[in-house]
């Protein structure tokens, strides 16, 4: 009797073992950067690669300093979420680049690599939705510029976009997080930052194009930034979901943020 135990113990072990969702980090190499960039992928407990089930992808975005691992390391639960809502979840290293291409830095084509590069890998290998229908992309600070500079300039590609405490436009930070170093600097180039902040790309937005979701804490110092792009979503009739809580810059406020926001892109991905 106790041999049948262990044994039954055992079996349930591999079973749940074998569901577990997984944990990956792969290298994707940009033809356009000629390199290599890190990325982390989070599998639903159940993905199988053999199976005809097609899974939503989203894109996480980190801030700057942060790497293709940041995501995992701020939210430990994120793999568990991923398998809850039932989604692929993508973190690839931004490297600091705001996820523009740079107009002056060669090595610097961020916007290039996520969008199509690392879109057309991840559909290539993974059991994806391959439209916008079962794409999002979002992320925090710098991530967060990100997440609503490539939902709006690549409607093809992601069918949701959001941002969680962004710097969603850069103008009033030109010494700040080495912007200068991917643009330029302000005093000399500003036309060229004027046209490389979120702020001024929501004519872009066709009626009913993109869900659009941002948030940010109070105490910020991003805040003042994202209140004028609501306000200015409001102004153009453009629908979005904007959340306001208390909180700052940190990684506790981007922790609790990000359960909000993948629940909005579950929702997204759900609709009939």
């Amino acid at each position: 009797m106790k041999k049948l135990s262990i044994l039954f113990l055992l079996a349930v072990f591999v079973f749940t073992s074998a569901q577990a969702q997984t944990v990956d980090t792969i290298e994707v190499f940009s033809p356009k950067m000629d390199r290599s960039i890190k990325n982390v992928v989070i599998l639903p407990a159940g993905y199988d690669k053999d199976n005809e089930v097609k899974y939503p992808v989203l894109y996480l975005l980190h801030g700057y300093s942060g790497r293709y691992n940041s995501w995992i390391d701020l939210k430990k639960t994120l793999p568990q979420e991923a398998t809850r809502l039932n989604m692929i979840v993508v973190c690839p290293d931004g490297q600091n680049s705001w996820y523009w291409d740079s107009p002056v830095d060669p090595k610097f084509q961020f916007e290039t690599y996520v969008s199509k590069e690392l879109v057309e890998y991840i559909d290539r290998n993974y059991n994806t939705v391959t439209s916008p229908k079962g794409r999002a992309v979002t992320g925090l600070s710098m991530g967060g510029h990100g997440g609503l500079w490539l939902g709006i300039n690549h409607p093809d590609v992601f069918g949701a976009c959001g941002s969680m405490s962004g710097g969603v436009d850069i103008r009033p930070f030109p010494n700040s997080w080495e912007m200068k170093s991917r643009l330029g600097t302000y005093k000399a180039n500003p036309e060229r930052w004027n046209g490389h902040t979120v702020i001024t790309q929501l004519d872009k937005i066709e009626p009913g194009a993109l869900a659009i979701i941002f948030d940010c804490g109070t105490d910020d110092f991003f805040f003042q930034v994202n209140e004028q792009l609501h306000k200015e979503m409001m102004y153009r009739n453009i629908q979005h979901d904007y959340i306001v809580r208390p909180g700052g810059h940190t990684g506790e406020y981007w922790s609790n943020s990000i359960d909000y926001q993948m629940l909005f892109f579950s929702k997204f991905f759900n609709q009939k």
